[in-house]
């Protein structure tokens, strides 16, 4: 454990931050889920509302970085495409 004041500080402090972005890491990949439930049992409007919601937490996610630009870019992108191509499915 931290001996000095300044380190026993460092320490608080990063324990809070990893209670933070733990919190907003759930809070994303609860998004993602709810994405995927609602392709497979929801209409197009409902999917389009709760994707635009993910890709907005998943962007809050990386402007706090919590997770990198590119790695909120790439789950972006592939759920997007998953998406698309299971909303193509379902209406074909």
């Amino acid at each position: 454990m931290a001996n000095h004041k300044s380190a026993i500080k460092r320490a608080t402090q990063n324990e809070g931050r990893r209670l933070r972005n733990r919190a907003r890491k759930t809070r994303m990949k609860n998004a993602i889920k709810d994405v995927m439930e609602a392709v497979s049992s929801s209409s197009h409007e409902i999917v389009a509302a709760r994707l635009k919601d993910a890709i907005g937490i998943i962007d809050k996610t990386a402007s706090k970085k919590t997770i990198h630009r590119n790695s909120a870019s790439r789950k972006i992108s592939r759920l997007t495409l998953r998406v698309n191509t299971l909303l193509a499915k379902q209406s074909s």
